[in-house]
């Protein structure tokens, strides 16, 4: 998965995506150089995160007139492929990568930095009127079940976000939410700021129930995460909106250049793991 944008801002730098039209650029891109999924965070014009249908909306029907998406989520709304979207992405060069993205899950970040109250988050929500494919939600933040039941209500997957090797409790949280729908709800688990090393994530993915996992990090532990969802074989997530930095200390000039490196971390670590 590649996030692409996270809570960063323009100040954070170039490679920051901010519009839709540079959202749809970099998914495209990251798609191309090998990411599976994108996860974007809606910002008004102004810049502020936000989950108004008004934001997500809009964003969500440029990611799928460039063929990002599993299909249309509005009743009697168009597929995939044609639209302004995608005659912009062909005009900067990216016309190459929409067959690759057909398909391509996109998720969007449902969490307090983008609407602070926990009632207003579920108003949000249940106000969409283009749906994404999957949304984060923060099991660390109040109203995480309540808002996870929300968004699988509309049909919506859920990435249930844990942080891992720190506060017991929003694991404990997580594990305490009887899932009655595995297949559309996935552990996203994330490594502390030093990473935990293995010891927690194996026992909290001992005491999972089936459902899929993935692992990121956020700035240090961004490439030690890639590194042990190899070595456990789970999905990982990279990006923007996590790290800025390649794994050499470089700084990275896009998202698709951090997917490029982390299948190449993937591969390096796997092969060791033979």
């Amino acid at each position: 998965m590649a996030s692409l944008n996270g809570s960063r801002g323009a100040a954070d730098g170039a490679a920051v995506p901010m519009s839709p039209e540079d959202l749809v650029e970099a998914a495209l891109a990251a798609v191309a150089a090998g990411a599976g999924e994108v996860l974007v965070h809606a910002r008004t014009p102004c810049g502020r995160e936000s989950l108004s249908p008004r934001v997500v909306g809009p964003l969500l029907e440029a990611l799928r007139a460039a063929g990002l998406g599993s299909g249309p989520r509005v009743p009697g709304g168009p597929g995939p492929g044609g639209g302004p979207a995608v005659s912009a992405a062909v005009g900067t060069g990216m016309g190459a990568a929409l067959g690759a993205a057909v398909g391509v899950p996109v998720s969007v970040a449902a969490s307090v930095g983008s609407e602070p109250d926990q009632a207003g988050r579920l108003a949000r929500v249940r106000s969409w009127t283009v749906l994404p494919d999957r949304a984060v939600v923060r099991f660390a933040e109040p109203g995480a079940r309540e808002l996870a039941e929300a968004l699988l209500e509309r049909g919506v997957a859920v990435d249930a976000e844990v942080p891992v090797g720190g506060d017991p409790g929003p694991p404990a949280r997580f594990l305490a939410w009887p899932v009655r729908d595995p297949a559309r709800v996935r552990l996203v688990a994330e490594l502390g700021s030093a990473g935990p090393g293995p010891g927690p994530v194996a026992e909290l993915l001992r005491r999972l129930p089936p459902v899929p996992v993935l692992l990121f990090g956020r700035e240090a532990a961004a490439w030690p995460a890639v590194r042990l969802a190899a070595r456990y074989g789970t999905g990982a997530r990279i990006g923007v909106g996590d790290v800025l930095h390649l794994p050499d200390g470089r700084v990275a000039r896009s998202n698709a250049e951090l997917v490029a490196a982390a299948a190449r971390a993937r591969e390096v670590t796997t092969a060791g793991n033979r």
